[in-house]
């Protein structure tokens, strides 16, 4: 840790729900201290932030008030732009965005230093990937535990949800849907460089973490690698975390049994919460001690999340935005299997050509997509 009289500084892009408890957790910290919390919105309507004196619209200010910038805009598009900024500064950046990495993230991973932040559930199933690996076990499979899933919820519902729960509405369509899930695990996919069963993951149901697991690993010896995947609730309660299903050697057996991981051949560890604000601060810690980047999308991704329409879409239609919407929803794929697909982190603000049904994955041809620095950073990844 730093010395207390010469706390380390850290920017914060974005003002939503989890800046605001990041601010909290900054305050009681001596060892860090906010620089500055970049936002977008007109400072003086941010009745709802903890201190409006920390935010600033400019992001040369964000950046020159800190020494480290931690990105947690959910908006790959926003964060393409400050991040570029940022790396030009020489500045270390910590996100919690795996928005951002799996649409643009891979073409900065050589730029400077880049990590994704233990607490939501990518980092958190790095940091498991580390544990585990480091005791020897042969992972299968890297994966979330959903709760519930809809993959088509209706707006009446999420905005009840959304005034619940205090998060945007765009963040409450995601998560329900499946996008951030299927996001997440492209992410884990190409930052552990493993692969995925199939579009849109397997996802069995199941009423234990265990059993959903060593299903999901007959699955992954059957196609001969590690799986990035989920499993989902049957109708019990969940823990909200992550898990990896490995196997370990054979001689193992009797001591793994005994210390309550089962009989084998699947072993299934479970880390069963993610506390996303209050685990960032240990990611920061270890930048400035000299730690390896933690998580990134990799400079040669094999999986990306693909756009699916949710309903209709007719010539001149605009999607406002892709992740959260009542438009698409978000599909994991392999990028050699659909090499002109749509990644959704890029439908902003884009228009459709002509008549697609729903169900139907978009491909480049079927949209306008608007010329941004991220839409510029993918097709650089494409040809690296």
């Amino acid at each position: 840790m730093n010395d207390s009289i010469n706390p380390t500084r850290v920017s914060i892009v974005g003002s939503g729900f989890l800046a605001r408890g990041m601010v909290y957790a900054l305050e009681n910290q001596t060892d860090l201290e906010i620089g500055r919390v970049l936002t977008r919105r007109d400072i003086e309507n941010c009745r709802d932030f903890p201190d409006r004196e920390l935010l600033t619209n400019s992001v040369e200010e964000a950046v020159n008030s800190a020494e480290v910038l931690l990105e947690c805009s959910g908006d790959p598009i926003h964060a393409s732009n400050v991040i570029e900024q940022a790396m030009q500064a020489g500045m270390p950046v910590v996100t919690m965005n795996s928005e951002f990495h799996v649409t643009a993230g891979s073409a900065f991973v050589n730029r400077g230093f880049l990590t994704e932040a233990e607490g939501d559930q990518p980092g958190s199933l790095a940091a498991l990937h580390q544990d585990v690996c480091g005791m020897g076990f042969e992972p299968l499979v890297y994966g979330n535990i959903k709760g519930f899933l809809d993959h088509n919820p209706t707006r009446e519902s999420m905005e009840g949800w959304a005034r619940r729960q205090g998060i945007s509405l765009a963040q409450v369509v995601s998560f329900t849907d499946g996008t951030k899930l299927q996001i997440e695990q492209a992410l884990i996919a190409n930052g552990l460089q493993t692969e995925i069963a199939q579009p849109d993951l397997l996802g069995p149901r199941c009423k234990d973490v265990s059993a959903g697991g060593a299903e999901l690993a007959e699955f992954a010896e059957q196609l001969g690698h590690p799986i990035s995947d989920y499993v989902l609730a049957d109708g019990v309660k969940l823990p909200a975390g992550v898990f990896i299903t490995a196997k370990h050697d054979a001689e193992q057996q009797p001591y793994l049994e005994y210390l309550k991981l089962g009989a084998g051949p699947y072993y299934t560890l479970v880390r069963n919460y993610h506390l996303c604000h209050l685990e960032i601060m240990k990611t920061i810690r270890g930048v400035m001690t000299g730690d390896e980047p933690l998580l990134n999308n990799s400079s040669h991704p094999t999986v990306s999340v693909a756009a699916i329409s949710k309903r209709a879409l007719q010539p001149g239609d605009m999607i406002e935005r892709g992740i959260g919407s009542f438009d698409v929803r978000g599909s994991a794929i392999s990028i050699a299997d659909y090499p002109n697909h749509v990644p959704i982190g890029l439908l902003m603000g884009a228009r459709i050509r002509w008549p697609l049904p729903p169900g139907e994955m978009l491909m480049l041809d079927d949209v306008e997509l608007p010329e941004t620095q991220a839409f510029d950073l993918y097709r650089e990844t494409l040809t690296q």
